[in-house]
């Protein structure tokens, strides 16, 4: 626990993530998150915001001399690496159909995962492909589930890729913004939190709402 609770920390470095392979392990990260059922645990939504805020306070200039354009670049990276691991998800979805609607846990599946990822796809129809990114956990499962499902290839496309431009560009643009804040610097564990639990919220509201 306490490995996993330090690479956390780690991973919400900013200058661990520069020393550490940068913004292409960012990219590894979101394509795992969104792509494979085992990524659910990686922090997205805190990692898009620290990237705005790396983006904004480099020294060096990678690959660009202007920071606007290393930002469009590098929204545009994560937003092809996002698109391809809901692909990825998808695929998983469709190939491997009787693993994830079996009903018992298996230790690298937890079937509440899947059931708050389809009840959730069942409300929003093909808009949860979208606005999932937003969801720990759901964003993650919701590619899965429209494989399974069948969803039409097309109509998923144009989700998947609305999504990826909605989610990379609002936090990575967050913190481009706000990152070279010096009160954000100072306070970056609670701006990260506040995130998380604003990205959250709607979940939290659904389960109270539905024990009511």
């Amino acid at each position: 626990m306490d490995v996993i609770l330090e690479s956390f920390q780690h991973l919400l470095d900013p200058d661990w993530i520069m020393r550490n392979g940068g913004l292409i392990l960012v990219l590894l990260i979101i394509f795992i998150e969104t792509g494979v059922f085992f990524g659910f645990f990686l922090p997205g939504d805190p990692l898009l915001f620290i990237s705005g805020m790396v983006i904004a306070s480099a020294e060096e200039a990678y690959p660009f001399s202007s920071q606007f354009l290393n930002l469009l670049f590098w929204m545009l990276l994560f937003m092809v690496s996002t698109t391809l691991g809901n692909f990825l998800g998808y695929w998983f979805g469709t190939r491997f159909t009787y693993v994830f609607n079996r009903k018992e846990d298996t230790w690298f599946l937890k079937r509440k995962h899947m059931n708050a990822a389809h009840e959730f796809y069942a409300n929003k129809g093909g808009f949860a492909i979208a606005i999932a990114r937003f969801l720990p956990i759901v964003r993650t499962f919701a590619p899965i589930v429209a494989g399974t499902v069948k969803m039409d290839y097309k109509t998923f496309t144009f989700y998947n890729i609305l999504g990826a431009i909605i989610w990379v560009g609002s936090l990575t643009s967050l913190g481009y913004v706000l990152g070279d804040n010096p009160w954000v610097r100072r306070n970056l564990e609670y701006v990260i939190l506040t995130i998380i639990l604003i990205v959250t919220l709607p979940v939290i509201i659904k389960l109270v709402a539905k024990k009511k």
